[in-house]
């Protein structure tokens, strides 16, 4: 790895433990094992580093929890792969994301202290939102969905679900309860299909 990509590594894990505010350039240097110098010959301040760690953040989402999902073409079987990959692949991928999902972190602790940072939180939320609502359209339109299921209600309840089980795993860091919130949504999209 090059220094700046160990110093978006190791700011990527701290953010995931302590949050943005509360991680130090400091902190980041002496995980990164660099200087000053090291940091600011890379970045220009500790936001142009949170983009880049957000940029990181969103690779790393994008390849645990869509994987696999190309080769899937029932739509409920994509969002059902899609909540495994998240429970099993993202969640609890201690390497990257020591303290459970950025994401969480960062949109509560930046909401109301850093709301510009916090909007760019926001914009991967509803992309995953998007996702799961098209999913489900499609689902309905190959007859694969009920018909009379209200697909904006339905993306909702999954994307609460992943929310809380992300935030539940974050606290207890439980694979069993983790199972269980996971595994309760599958069995729910499971009764929606035909």
């Amino acid at each position: 790895m090059s220094l700046k990509e160990t110093i978006i590594h190791e700011a990527l894990k701290l953010f995931s433990l302590k949050g943005f505010i509360s991680t130090s350039i400091q902190d980041i240097l002496e995980a990164a094992s660099t200087s000053k110098g090291g940091f600011y010959n890379h970045f220009s301040s500790k936001e142009d580093l949170f983009y880049q760690v957000l940029d990181e953040a969103n690779r790393i989402w994008r390849e645990k929890n869509l994987s696999g999902l190309e080769e899937i073409e029932n739509p409920i079987d994509r969002i059902i792969q899609l909540l495994k990959n998240y429970k099993d692949r993202y969640l609890k991928d201690a390497e990257n994301f020591p303290g459970g999902c950025i994401f969480i972190t960062l949109s509560v602790e930046l909401n109301d202290q850093r709301p510009r940072l916090s909007q760019e939180i926001d914009k991967g939320f509803t992309g995953t939102k998007n996702m799961l609502k098209r999913m489900l359209e499609q689902g309905r339109e190959r007859g694969k969905l009920a018909g009379d299921v209200s697909t904006e209600a339905v993306t909702e309840m999954l994307f609460a679900s992943m929310l809380g089980s992300s935030v539940i795993y974050g606290t207890n860091k439980s694979a069993e309860s983790l199972d269980k919130a996971i595994n309760a949504v599958i069995d729910y999209l499971e009764k929606l299909r035909l």
